[in-house]
């Protein structure tokens, strides 16, 4: 069996099949803070790899989206802003 290669190309995936599970974001919905960070623990590579601490803080600096709180301690993040932030940080989405 051959392996699967990743074609890149100026920092752009060719063939998106090829991208791990974790890189297939759904194309609407939300995503927890826990999909989004390193989460001690999780074996799973993060979508965006700095810690949760890091992140809190780069949103309270402004550098990343606040999210939308949806009951008293929970906050989500659109698919579509964690895109647009990947993009920002110089990923290939």
């Amino acid at each position: 069996m051959t392996p699967v290669v990743h074609q890149l190309q100026f920092g752009k995936v060719q063939d998106k099949s090829v991208l791990p599970i974790h890189r297939q974001l759904p194309e609407t919905g939300f995503l927890r803070l826990n999909q989004i960070v390193k989460v001690p623990g999780k074996t799973e590579p993060p979508i965006i790899p700095i810690s949760r601490t890091s992140f809190l803080n780069g949103i309270k600096a402004g550098k990343y989206p606040p999210g939308i709180l949806i009951s008293e301690r929970t906050r989500v993040w659109p698919v579509e802003d964690i895109r647009k932030l990947i993009v920002e940080l110089g990923g290939a989405l």
